[in-house]
């Protein structure tokens, strides 16, 4: 057992926090598309028309972070599967638009819902659908092999690819300029000692 806190190892650049702090109202939600931000973009179809998607539990677990930081994932996605609404009811996400062929409609209503404004909202996305909610968003980010347009619009482009720990970068990113990085880990540490 250590007798100190574990610290934490992550380091983002400071003008990166800064914008991810959101303003003076802080970031209150984080908007997420899923083909090739929660997966890696690739969609298998099965010989009886069924959708296999992976998901990583890097990322699975970053999104129940944000929501205990107070900070409220949603997911907006332009198709619909059962592999999808089974992962998000998994995680226990509430806010998702499923088979949105306007994102930026459907960001809307979340967002009126939430009573939230662009300001407070982060977004990451890889491709030209998820552009009106990346130009909009207080803070936007993409994985590595998105599109080249919309890493033009990123405040951030995450180490990590879609399906393998982008998201969970982004939350952490926004963990860490919300002060809750730290507090969350060593709570996490307290847990596995309490055992």
């Amino acid at each position: 057992m250590r007798d100190a806190p574990l610290k934490p190892q992550l380091t983002f650049p400071p003008e990166l926090l800064l914008r991810a702090q959101g303003g003076g109202a802080g970031m209150r939600a984080a908007i997420f598309d899923v083909d090739g931000v929660l997966t890696d973009g690739r969609i298998y179809i099965g010989e009886h028309g069924e959708t296999v998607k992976a998901f990583a539990t890097l990322d699975g677990h970053g999104l129940k972070l944000l929501k205990l930081a107070g900070i409220e994932p949603v997911i907006i996605t332009g198709r619909d599967s059962p592999a999808v609404r089974r992962r998000m009811a998994d995680l226990g996400l509430v806010h998702a638009a499923f088979g949105a062929q306007d994102k930026l409609a459907a960001a809307q209503a979340v967002l009126s819902t939430l009573a939230l404004d662009w300001a407070q909202v982060a977004a990451i996305g890889d491709d030209w659908p998820d552009l009106p909610l990346l130009v909009r968003a207080g803070l936007a980010c993409a994985p590595p092999h998105a599109h080249v347009e919309v890493r033009a619009v990123a405040h951030h482009v995450t180490a990590a690819s879609g399906g393998h720990g982008a998201a969970r970068e982004f939350c952490d990113l926004l963990l860490v300029a919300a002060g809750r990085y730290a507090t969350l880990l060593a709570e996490q540490v307290g847990t596995l000692d309490a055992h």
